[in-house]
């Protein structure tokens, strides 16, 4: 549905965004992650046709950002990280006035702006001033905006940012309710969020996509490397690490904290292969009793702090 063919933008002679390609499939919920300064806004910013690309191309369906802006424009909602509400204005006649900015016949407003009242939760807000809703429940009109013409395309900047976990819970599932029947592009610095909600996500560092997948699928992609986490008692650093070394597949014994006669260390293990039972027979045979002992659980962030960590 959506086709991005080496897009780069340039702002002056500092590269945001460096020669990225990637596709995006209808009825896809993709997330677009990174450190600050990556490039995540700019990149949406142009898919948006709010910026002209340095070089490069993005399609839409039939239409690219270059040629036909406007007939993009039509197919998509935009929520910026900071929605652009007007906090004078009552929830009600805000959302009555974007149904007219975005030519939503009369005939047919009231039942629009009641269905999305009922799928964003705002009901009890509609008709309350915006200045004295809670980030939360402003997060919720932004939303409402986006979809007021019940755009293909849903397009997120930080839709989470600033909210609070209750909220971010309620703001997720909003977006899995939207992504069974439409394309959503979200950028989040949270990764739970995106592993929670996202089928698909793309990770960019300085203009570049280094990873591109399922959570599952960047998991295995970036490496096979592994931590053992492990506690003994009345055990000898130096003697450990020596008999442990000798276990096929451990690269090193890193100590962090030894007091009160217990030592806890970090096994670094490489080659993929569970090699646990090995490291529990030399624990067995060394005779050190055991209090803790669990290979650490590759996540997200783990993987993220990998590809994005400076060179």
């Amino acid at each position: 549905m959506i086709s991005i063919q080496g897009l780069t933008k340039y702002y002056g002679d500092s590269c945001a965004v460096d020669a990225i390609s990637f596709e995006i499939k209808k009825g896809e919920i993709l997330g677009l992650l990174g450190p600050n300064g990556a490039g995540k806004t700019t990149t949406m910013r142009i898919l948006t046709c709010y910026l002209k690309p340095t070089s490069g191309n993005i399609t839409v369906k039939d239409f690219n950002i270059q040629d036909q802006p406007v007939q993009i424009k039509k197919l998509i909602g935009y929520l910026p990280e900071s929605a652009p509400l007007y906090p004078d204005m009552i929830v009600y006649d805000y959302l009555g006035f974007v149904a007219d900015v975005r030519g939503i016949e009369t005939s047919g407003r009231d039942s629009r702006l009641k269905e999305l009242a009922d799928m964003c939760g705002i009901n009890e807000v509609m008709h309350r001033p915006i200045s004295e809703l809670s980030k939360g429940y402003k997060q919720r009109v932004g939303l409402a905006h986006a979809m007021i013409d019940d755009p293909e395309i849903l397009v997120l900047d930080e839709p989470t940012s600033g909210l609070d976990p209750n909220q971010i819970v309620e703001i997720r599932d909003i977006i899995r309710k939207i992504g069974r029947e439409k394309t959503v592009i979200l950028s989040t610095h949270i990764l739970s969020e995106a592993e929670a909600t996202c089928d698909r996500i793309v990770i960019i560092n300085r203009g570049k996509i280094v990873a591109d997948g399922s959570t599952d699928e960047l998991r295995r992609e970036a490496g096979s490397d592994y931590i053992v986490q492990v506690s003994l008692k009345h055990g000898n650093f130096d003697d450990v690490k020596r008999s442990l070394q000798s276990v096929a597949g451990v690269t090193d014994v890193i100590l962090v904290n030894a007091e009160d006669g217990t030592i806890d260390f970090h096994l670094a293990c490489s080659g993929g292969k569970d090699i646990r039972a090995d490291i529990y027979e030399i624990i067995r045979e060394g005779g050190w009793p055991l209090l803790e002992f669990h290979r650490e659980t590759r996540t997200l962030e783990t993987v993220f702090r990998e590809l994005t960590k400076e060179s």
